[in-house]
């Protein structure tokens, strides 16, 4: 069987001597296919195994239910309109607070990576806050702001603002000097330097940070709407669990789990596009 070490440390021909040689390599297509058919298949099986050991009371039934009872749950509330009545809240609420932490985090974090002595005071102050668990100081936010939205809005704010602050940080500090030195010799500006140089290089690290506040949007307003609120997902997980609608509270979470997919998965997407220069 492949391993990382075998792939990583076996002998091979560099490109010239591969061309002179006549090698022909897998398509890369042919290479996606077989990595997405052992993905799907490694997703089968935890199907399988989900339906199977709740029937044979491998695990009790009355505590993990059936995979297929719990689509049938989840196509209930598809059909009722219930899920989306409590899927829109939440979406409104993580994009929101996302969107409030990037498009201040960025350019915090690039004002104080530029300037080395304001990086090394504020650091050490960012990192304090970065250890702190949001859900710890929610009932902060719900003291200073409510129980409303803008307590849930704050929270998702705070959870995702220092994951990509700091990496944008490190991103914009930890740019290759000779590429520094290149826009200097080039004559470019300050301006043009960070908008050619400095920022393309960053990206990489930045979307780092970008897709951890991704998943912890959607992780911390599930944890706070379980906590209080009359709408969305952690809502309906939590009055699920109380009313004994186990099935439907599999439901809950399983969109919880398809939402965090599609939410990686589109700015593992956007990284690409802007990261195409890497290729």
């Amino acid at each position: 069987m492949p391993s990382l070490l075998k792939e990583r440390t076996e002998p091979r021909l560099n490109p010239r001597q591969e061309a002179s040689a006549g090698v022909k390599h897998v398509s890369k297509y042919r290479r996606n296919a077989a990595r997405w058919g052992r993905g799907v298949i490694g997703v089968l099986l935890l199907a399988a195994v989900w339906e199977v050991a709740p029937r044979l009371e491998i695990v009790p039934s009355y505590v993990v239910f059936p995979l297929s009872d719990v689509l049938v749950a989840w196509w209930e509330l598809v059909e009722s309109g219930r899920i989306w009545g409590h899927l829109g809240p939440s979406l409104q609420r993580s994009a929101i607070g996302f969107g409030l932490a990037v498009a201040t985090a960025i350019p915090l974090g690039t004002a104080i990576a530029w300037y080395t002595p304001v990086r090394e005071l504020l650091t050490p102050v960012l990192e304090i806050f970065r250890n702190t668990a949001a859900l710890a100081i929610l009932p902060v936010f719900i003291l200073v702001f409510g129980i409303g939205e803008t307590s849930k809005v704050a929270i998702v704010l705070f959870a995702c603002f220092f994951p990509i602050l700091l990496s944008t940080i490190t991103g914009v500090a930890t740019v290759d000097p000779q590429l520094l030195r290149s826009a200097k010799v080039l004559g470019l500006s300050p301006v043009t330097t960070f908008r050619k140089v400095v920022f393309p290089a960053a990206v990489p690290q930045i979307f780092t940070g970008i897709r951890m506040a991704g998943a912890a949007a959607i992780l911390v307003l599930i944890a706070a709407e379980m906590i209080g609120a009359t709408a969305g997902v952690g809502f309906l997980i939590t009055y699920s669990q109380n009313n004994f609608l186990y099935p439907q509270m599999f439901a809950a979470i399983l969109t919880t789990t398809a939402l965090g997919l599609i939410v990686n998965g589109s700015l593992v997407a956007l990284e690409k596009r802007l990261s195409r220069w890497r290729v």
